[in-house]
């Protein structure tokens, strides 16, 4: 899946990263949910280069978008690197999928997060957060932790955008790049 990230879904990824980093905190790589009190710090993941990580939170993203189960069409975009807070930068790295789902019709919405909200924990994943954001708009917000694979995924149902949508975002905990290989940031 390939998709051009847009400002909302920028701004929801960056608000997860530093909100919730990734809604897991340990390094040592065992998980808290989002919302815990020192959730500032991502878990270690394991070692990959930049490019097989961005490849691995896009495949999460295309799981998300068969989760979704109703007649739609994602957006265009490709994940980014970004810094682990705390870590070496030439050493440790995070990637994130921006990308949005417009459903066949404006009407699909909430079927499509309560599909998410129910299928998302029977593969692997723990529904953190499904409530209202304090928007004037009063966007439905979903987030959601996979501790196994150290993701973390907000979801954003965006009801009176034109077209109406959902604003995804999974973000990965940190990766630690292979000895010598360099982070390559895109």
């Amino acid at each position: 899946m390939k998709i051009k990230p847009g400002a909302p879904a920028l701004l929801v990824s960056l608000a997860l990263i530093t909100l919730t980093g990734c809604g897991m905190n340990d390094s040592s790589g065992s998980a808290t949910p989002s919302g815990s009190a020192d959730s500032a710090e991502a878990p270690l993941v394991g070692t990959s280069t930049s490019r097989d990580a961005a490849d691995a939170v896009e495949k999460a993203s295309s799981e998300l978008y068969d989760l979704i189960g109703v007649k739609g069409k994602g957006s265009e975009s490709r994940s980014g690197v970004m810094e682990c807070e705390g870590k070496d930068p030439a050493t440790y790295f995070k990637v994130f999928h921006p990308w949005s789902f417009y459903p066949a019709s404006a009407d699909q919405l909430d079927e499509a997060m309560e599909r998410l909200k129910s299928e998302l924990p029977k593969h692997g994943w723990k529904v953190v957060r499904y409530e209202p954001d304090t928007s004037q708009a009063k966007n439905l917000v979903l987030t959601a932790d996979n501790t196994e694979r150290k993701y973390g995924v907000s979801v954003v149902q965006m009801k009176k955008n034109d077209p109406p949508k959902l604003s995804l975002t999974v973000v990965s905990g940190c990766y630690r790049v292979p000895e010598g290989k360099e982070v390559d940031r895109f």
